[in-house]
């Protein structure tokens, strides 16, 4: 396992987050997740605090299309689910999750399953937040909040998969993803520690993934300077698309020029 997602989550762990229950995305999505930021778990509380924020930081609360006070597992979930909220907001990431946890035990619904991963990621437990976002996105599948939290996981877990990532930002308004997209490798660019041929590795496969193969080939480059030898077949592989690409462009050229 390489150091990524350990050492880089410091600097790259905003996660969209809830104070109400998800909602279908619409004209001001983009405006609320702004993609993910550079919160770090220890500055969790001020973070989160800043709900007016063009951010709009968000988690769930008891309030879910599948919670009714009139059952009594679903009011003990509720409460656990309040419960741990509360301890969300004072940055107990610990606490949070054993109350969202009983809250899922109690009775699974979309929000208890969504704040679970969140703490998952604060936590580094990637894998485990990724089964989190899944399972609530198998419960409310137009959660634009859950698919981009799920992209941010597959981005900065240890095995990165821009690939998954991308095919969740698909889930938001194309326009959005593909903004959405771009923050992606902005904010990774943003932490970017040239001493750490890791992040450089995994930017680069965000960066060929969106068609940015110039940019890829340098930092696929960069990680092979510092040590990553699969480097190495990233860097033929994008050396031969952008190859592809100049001889594509100097035939419609020649096409155009002779026409």
């Amino acid at each position: 396992m390489h150091s990524f997602g350990l050492r880089a989550v410091a600097r790259f762990a905003g996660v969209s987050t809830r104070t109400r229950a998800p909602a279908p995305p619409n004209a001001s999505w983009f405006c609320r997740v702004a993609s993910l930021h550079t919160a770090s778990t220890d500055r969790l509380t001020s973070h989160t605090r800043a709900r007016a924020s063009k951010t709009h930081r968000r988690w769930a609360t008891s309030t879910t299309p599948q919670s009714s006070t009139s059952d009594p597992a679903d009011a003990e979930a509720m409460q656990c689910l309040e419960q741990g909220t509360q301890k969300l907001e004072e940055g107990d990431v610990q606490a949070a999750k054993a109350l969202y946890k009983r809250s899922v035990d109690i009775k699974r619904n979309a929000s208890s399953l969504f704040n679970l991963g969140v703490t998952h990621y604060h936590l580094k437990e990637f894998d485990e937040a990724i089964t989190a976002w899944k399972e609530s996105i198998a419960l409310q599948p137009a959660s634009a909040d859950a698919h981009t939290n799920l992209a941010s996981a597959y981005i900065i877990s240890p095995v990165s998969r821009p690939d998954l990532a991308l095919h969740h930002l698909q889930h938001v308004h194309p326009f959005q993803a593909s903004c959405l997209s771009l923050t992606i490798v902005f904010s990774i660019a943003a932490s970017l520690s040239p001493e750490d041929p890791e992040i450089a590795f995994n930017l680069a496969a965000v960066l060929e993934a969106t068609g940015q193969l110039e940019e890829a080939l340098k930092q696929y480059t960069r990680s092979k300077e510092f040590g990553v030898e699969r480097a190495v077949m990233h860097i033929r592989n994008v050396s031969a698309k952008i190859l592809g690409q100049k001889m594509k462009a100097a035939e419609d050229d020649t096409k155009k020029s002779g026409s």
